[in-house]
């Protein structure tokens, strides 16, 4: 069953009326919270690379509060475990039963702060429930529900005491994005406002959980040409191919980019993906799935601009056949 014009034209009238609640929390970043919403729509996560201060646990509160769903927030610190995360079976005096306390991983939305200042162990423990969408404990499996959203930040300033995310997991974050300082005007009007301290709080709940996985649902049945996904994968194939790159985009991150672009072809009201979906993506889903090559980078090569070589150097299909 493929997505019909009139839920199209749905789904983009409800996806921009979550971004313009969330936006009231952030001001100005609308750009920003259509992709980490159009992330969550596509079921994947995001990874912020940011400094302190810009707003990153307003918008994970924010859009909790949007989506009525829960929000918590994890502290990474070397000393965490990966019990502290996902939680812990405890045995019951009582009942004579061992019970599983769920632990902060177990929310609609999850803010995953400094991930990188976590050591290997606790970061693949993060890493395996937002694959897998479960946490299992002495051979029980416990779902994390729907939507769940984690949303990690690193501080790109102080690198002293952190624990470098491998490349294998950088891949399993659907974007990599920055909240970024807003423009003289906005923050004067962030200022004017600074008496409320959560403004996330005085948001309304604009749909349901339940509602945001139908959307997701929904979304998975927009239409790719074949054309496109030959697009997809040459582009891929490509990043592979560039001299800059000693480990260029898998398969998995094609996947992810087809995941997305049926997301933002429905948000823009369209019930199939066009090849500028791919294009307008292609920087914050690929650009933090490629190891350059030493010498490159010290050249001052970085993964945006081989993206943007890429999208130079590939072909994009002119015409599309109706669905």
């Amino acid at each position: 069953m493929t997505m019909t014009p009139e839920q199209a034209t749905w789904f983009q009238g409800t996806f921009h009326r979550l971004v313009e609640n969330v936006d009231k929390a952030l001001q100005g970043k609308s750009d920003v919270v259509s992709l980490v919403i159009a992330a969550m729509l596509a079921e994947g996560h995001v990874l912020l690379e940011d400094a302190p201060g810009t707003g990153k646990t307003s918008l994970a509160k924010a859009l909790a509060a949007t989506v009525q769903g829960s929000s918590s927030r994890i502290q990474f610190t070397p000393d965490l475990l990966p019990s502290d995360v996902t939680g812990v079976t405890i045995y019951d005096q009582q009942s004579h039963k061992f019970e599983f306390h769920k632990g902060p991983i177990f929310a609609s939305i999850v803010l995953a702060d400094e991930i990188n200042r976590a050591s290997p162990k606790t970061q693949s423990a993060l890493l395996e429930v937002m694959e897998e969408s479960r946490v299992t404990v002495d051979g029980v499996s416990h779902e994390a529900g729907r939507p769940f959203l984690v949303i990690a930040t690193q501080n790109p300033v102080e690198q002293a005491g952190t624990y470098k995310l491998p490349e294998a997991q950088l891949d399993r974050f659907l974007i990599k994005t920055s909240i970024g300082y807003p423009d003289l005007a906005v923050t004067e009007r962030i200022l004017a406002g600074s008496s409320q301290r959560n403004p996330a709080a005085a948001l309304s709940a604009m749909i349901t959980t339940s509602a945001v996985a139908d959307m997701a649902d929904l979304a998975a049945t927009v239409h790719v040409e074949s054309a496109v996904l030959r697009y997809t994968a040459e582009l891929a194939e490509a990043t592979r191919a560039d001299s800059a790159t000693r480990l260029g985009v898998s398969v998995r991150g094609a996947i992810a980019m087809v995941r997305i672009a049926k997301v933002w072809a429905a948000a823009h009201g369209r019930h199939y993906v066009l090849p500028d979906d791919i294009k307008t993506l292609a920087r914050p889903v690929w650009q933090h799935r490629m190891l350059l090559d030493a010498e490159a980078e010290f050249a001052g090569t970085t993964a945006e601009s081989v993206v943007g070589r890429v999208l130079e150097s590939v072909t994009a299909p002119q015409a599309r056949t109706a669905a």
